[in-house]
């Protein structure tokens, strides 16, 4: 195999979400097993939808998640050379003018629906001859310029979904370029990934007619469409087979890290979706060596957050504290981490309980457990405390009541926390201090 060059061209209009991470993902394991190079690159030439804040975003999402590239550049940066290549397939009459407007073209399709055919272009701006051309420009008329595209078939071998074709007349012909001058996407990835010798595309599976149009661009460009393998993933779906893609908007990257989610844990996922590879926490170094596109399947991979937060739980509860000091609320110390580790899901569930430990949080009244807590309140250890001051106090307070299990316990916890679950109070207690758990417990028997 030559050296491996893959690419992931996001385009700055939005957040980084599971989706595209997965496929930026899967393009850098897959270049970094081979040995090969990763390249990313900005599809940016939608200027009123691009924004450098998204631009900026991507690059840290992509940092967070801990991956890295070996060569970068802004589709902005290369109008030039995409307006080279358009005069080339001017040339050969590979790319021609177009005039109508947004709504002559709803018409058309609405009349093409009407008569039982497929809306695609009817390439009546062939028919124009030069003189309606300079009469159309000369009456404001600024055109777009389409890409005719051949009558045949394009096919290839799928390194994921096997054998692909896409019937190319059953395709409009793509716009290329703009009525501005600005080239769009699909002809921008095809010049790009010619020019910079990228030899696989791995991308969503709702790439597959763009793969079949881009392959005919590429022979109209005179290179062999053959010297590329591609490999098109099947979209994400949600827990109940849904799909995913409404929802991908609220799965952003940074929204996953803002809520808690570590990106070990989420690279570890999303390296395994859709593969025969079960969820299950791995160092990139692991994942690296172990990947393989062929385990893969051709079937839709479902995004289940409950899996996610399963594996994210695990990380949590054996994370040292010096790997999350700068994350946790302002003085919080080891055992308090060491505390509630064990009880989150997400990291900023801490802040929860760093309220819970040191904060005015008010239980609830607790009318009928009054004696109880009346009795608790009467054999409360004075301070100083230590760890075992918990088992102290229950054991003293079970000799007194004779209660014991859940009858002695949650009244206590529901009166500290305001929770019904949680970490060890064994553990919470000396980070409590007496006066705080005092205070709560007057509170809830009043």
């Amino acid at each position: 195999m030559n050296r491996v060059k893959v690419r992931f061209a996001p385009s700055p209009t939005g957040y980084l979400h599971v989706g595209n991470a997965r496929i930026a993902l899967i393009n850098w394991l897959f270049a970094r097993h081979f040995g090969g190079v990763f390249q990313l690159r900005l599809d940016d030439t939608d200027t009123e939808r691009s924004r450098e804040e998204f631009a900026q975003a991507i690059l840290a999402d992509l940092r967070w998640l801990g991956l890295d590239w070996d060569e970068f550049f802004r589709q902005s940066e290369r109008l030039a050379r995409y307006a080279e290549a358009a005069e080339a397939l001017k040339k050969n009459g590979r790319l021609y003018p177009c005039f109508e407007t947004e709504e002559e073209l709803a018409a058309k399709r609405e009349a093409r629906r009407r008569r039982g055919l497929a809306p695609i272009y009817d390439r009546a701006a062939l028919k124009l001859s030069p003189e309606a051309r300079e009469a159309a420009i000369a009456a404001g008329r600024q055109p777009y310029w389409r890409f005719l595209l051949s009558d045949g078939v394009e096919e290839w071998d799928d390194l994921v979904l096997g054998r692909r074709r896409v019937k190319l007349s059953a395709i409009s012909d793509p716009v290329l370029i703009r009525a501005d001058g600005t080239p769009l996407y699909t002809f921008c990835s095809v010049v790009d990934d010619l020019d910079t010798e990228i030899t696989h595309i791995i991308r969503g599976e709702d790439h597959i007619s763009n793969t079949g149009v881009q392959r005919d661009i590429m022979a109209a460009l005179g290179a062999d469409p053959n010297r590329l393998r591609y490999a098109h993933l099947p979209l994400l779906k949600g827990t109940e087979g849904e799909k995913l893609s409404k929802r991908l908007e609220s799965l952003s990257i940074r929204s996953l890290a803002r809520d808690g989610v570590l990106p070990e844990a989420l690279v570890a996922y999303l390296a395994s979706l859709g593969s025969s590879r079960d969820p299950e926490l791995a160092p990139l170094a692991s994942l690296i060596k172990d990947f393989d596109l062929a385990r893969f399947s051709a079937s839709a991979a479902r995004f289940d957050i409950r899996q996610l937060l399963t594996l994210n739980r695990r990380l949590l509860h054996n994370l040292p504290f010096a790997s999350v000091a700068d994350r946790l609320p302002a003085g919080a110390n080891e055992s308090f981490w060491l505390a509630v580790r064990g009880n989150i899901e997400l990291l900023n569930e801490a802040r929860g309980w760093w309220e819970v430990i040191g904060g005015t949080i008010v239980p609830p009244p607790m009318t009928e457990e009054r004696e109880f807590l009346r009795t608790a309140i009467a054999l409360l250890p004075p301070e100083p405390w230590h760890r075992e001051v918990w088992q102290d106090w229950t054991s003293a307070l079970q000799a007194a009541t004779g209660r014991r299990g859940r009858a002695l316990y949650q009244p206590l916890r529901l009166a500290l926390t305001g929770e019904e679950h949680g970490p060890e109070l064994a553990a919470l207690l000396p980070l409590m201090g007496r006066a705080r758990v005092l205070q709560r417990l007057e509170l809830a028997a009043s």
